[in-house]
């Protein structure tokens, strides 16, 4: 079957991420990504993908900051409320029902109840005439302990990462599992020697 290529979201599961950022007037502010991925593995670098006009890209620009939080399925119904367009001077976090998580680095908050938190300065904007990319780089990095493991590995069974596909007539939110298939970065190299395992053994924790 040939589909129309803007419906990519139709065959390739988006993580649904929760960005939540605070305007120079101090007003609280969040909305869900589905546009959301890190920039090459040894980088400190997210990229996210937004139309032109959004409360979340206005208080980016103007205070360089802005939480990535990434949830579980049990997150699900909070997509629509941050999603809906009210006023930007009215707490997207009363008006979601949700708490804020005190941030380490930056004074955007993030959402209590998710299992990652990327605390992040704005990089740099990336700017076209229907869309702009987001850089941000990480400042911290935060898991829940609950769900990471000694080996470095979320555990997606515990985590259940929200996600969604899009069909016709709306979104239809689901997760992942693991399927107990495991593979080294090494095999994919030179006499099986991965150049960046170093920096994992360094910087493993702060």
């Amino acid at each position: 079957m040939e589909l129309k290529p803007f419906k990519r979201e139709s065959v390739m599961p988006l993580p649904v991420a929760f960005i939540s950022t605070k305007s120079t007037d101090g007003v609280r502010n969040i909305a869900p990504y589905g546009c959301v991925m890190p920039v090459l593995r040894p980088l400190d670098l997210i990229c996210i993908a937004t139309a032109k006009r959004r409360d979340t890209l206005d208080n980016i620009r103007e205070t360089g900051e802005f939480v990535v939080n990434l949830a579980g399925a049990d997150f699900a119904d909070k997509v629509i409320p941050t999603a809906k367009a009210i006023p930007a001077d009215q707490d997207e976090f009363e008006f979601a029902g949700l708490e804020e998580k005190s941030s380490k680095k930056i004074s955007a908050p993030g959402i209590k109840g998710c299992y990652v938190w990327m605390e992040c300065e704005l990089f740099k904007l990336y700017e076209e005439p229907s869309y702009i990319l987001i850089m941000g780089k990480v400042v911290h990095l935060e898991v829940a302990d609950e769900v990471y493991g000694e080996d470095g590995l979320c555990n997606v069974d515990k985590a259940r990462p929200l996600m969604m596909m899009g069909a016709d007539n709306g979104m239809h939110f689901c997760t992942v599992e693991e399927i107990g298939k495991f593979e080294p970065f090494a095999a994919m190299f030179p006499e099986g020697k991965d150049p960046l395992a170093k920096m994992y053994k360094e910087n493993d924790s702060v």
